[in-house]
């Protein structure tokens, strides 16, 4: 296969489509709830980050001897304690670094909860397009089948045709009718579904683009960025915040150090010592005891299986969007061969009705032959739209799984 094969896609005239489009993705980014509450997410797990760095509370006690203790300078009334422990050095730092990583995986979490609501208002965008246009192919089909009945009436009223043609015709302007009825009755459905996705009251009027125009696109459109998806740099931070959790464990296992200071109220006594009622200061050194290890390995044995689950998380997951990427470009590539033989189908099938139905005005044969062949382009052209559709909504996906920043 060569390196790079050509895909015919359909495009809006990027710029008109891109900005229709872009307008609503900036709405739904504003106002979709579950957007709002994924970064409310990552703004909470950024709050962690000062309370796993900051010292521990100092403790201030205090004492009062109800019976106070005699000594030789006198007797003791008042206990006053203030102590600060202190974590093993470079705890402070290792948690904070764990707690950075992990919020920056939470804004991935909300990065990827865009491009994934990006994707789902593409998936309602291009339908809606799709049923505009049935809409105007329908309306057209009726107009046309119309002048078709008119003439076959002439033409069985003047005696040159059969009362059968105008029959056929009605039985398919009936037909056309009721499909054009669905399709206003959809539209609502579609809309609400569009609506509630940005969030907006449900019958807000919803404007797509009409003109469309082609362009090229190489094969391994956006191969490379697949790398950048938000839930694989997630899942790698998270990984990343599971290494430094080790180093965290490992600290807390050492022993915490604390300095403190007493001090004591010394009343008057009765000897007369030259320090007789004299207070008591009393500096004092305080160090934790981890001699209960289990807890400690515990921790570290934790973080490390969590980084291994992750790692094949992101391994699974990185072969899931690769397999998914060429999948759908399958699918474009399809979709691009049936665009084209629509097309040609739809160009060959206009240019033989308009000669079939030339032969008819002038010979009065072949009526039936012209409404099939007017049923068979309609056929061409709804088939053409849908594929256009579909196209559009691959291609979101595709921009989904690539993580395109619009």
């Amino acid at each position: 296969m060569r390196k790079l094969i050509i895909i015919f896609i359909l495009f809006f005239a990027y710029n008109a489509k891109g900005q229709s489009l872009n307008d609503y993705y900036t709405i739904a980014a504003e106002n979709n709830p579950e957007l709002k509450a994924k970064y409310k997410e990552f703004e909470a797990a950024m709050q962690k980050i000062p309370q796993v760095s900051s010292l521990p509370d100092p403790n201030l006690s205090m004492g009062y001897f109800i019976s106070p203790v005699e000594t030789r300078l006198g007797p003791q009334n008042v206990r006053l304690s203030l102590s600060q422990m202190f974590p093993w050095f470079g705890t402070l730092k290792a948690q904070k670094n764990a707690a950075t990583l992990l919020a920056e995986s939470k804004y991935q979490a909300f990065l990827n909860a865009k491009n994934q609501l990006f994707s789902q208002v593409a998936a309602v965008y291009y339908p809606l397009y799709e049923l505009h246009g049935l809409k105007e192919i329908e309306q057209e089909n009726i107009k046309i089948l119309e002048s078709y009945k008119n003439i076959a009436n002439a033409k069985f009223e003047n005696g040159k045709g059969s009362l059968v043609d105008v029959l056929r015709v009605d039985i398919m302007i009936k037909d056309a009718q009721t499909n054009l009825e669905i399709l206003n009755k959809k539209e609502p459905a579609l809309t609400s579904w569009f609506n509630s996705i940005l969030n907006r009251k449900y019958d807000e009027k919803i404007v797509v683009s009409k003109k469309i125009e082609t362009i090229e696109l190489p094969i391994e459109y956006r191969k490379d960025s697949i790398a950048t998806n938000p839930i694989l740099q997630e899942l790698e931070l998270k990984k990343q915040a599971s290494e430094a959790t080790i180093e965290v464990a490992r600290k807390q296992g050492l022993p915490k150090l604390g300095v403190g200071l007493d001090y004591v109220f010394v009343g008057n006594g009765m000897n007369n010592f030259p320090d007789s009622g004299k207070d008591v200061i009393m500096p004092m050194v305080t160090v934790s005891l981890p001699i209960f290890r289990k807890k400690y390995d515990a921790a570290v044995t934790e973080a490390k299986l969590m980084q291994e689950s992750y790692a094949f998380q992101k391994e699974a997951y990185e072969n899931k969007l690769n397999g998914t990427y060429y999948k759908l470009v399958f699918e474009l590539q399809k979709e691009r061969d049936l665009l084209k033989l629509y097309e040609g189908q739809v160009i060959t099938l206009s240019k033989s009705l308009s000669l079939l139905f030339a032969y008819y005005s002038n010979a009065n044969k072949d009526f039936e032959e012209v409404l099939r062949m007017q049923q068979e382009l309609l056929k061409y052209q709804k088939m053409q739209l849908s594929s256009i559709s579909t196209f559009y909504i691959k291609l979101a996906e595709l921009d989904y799984l690539t993580a395109k920043q619009f």
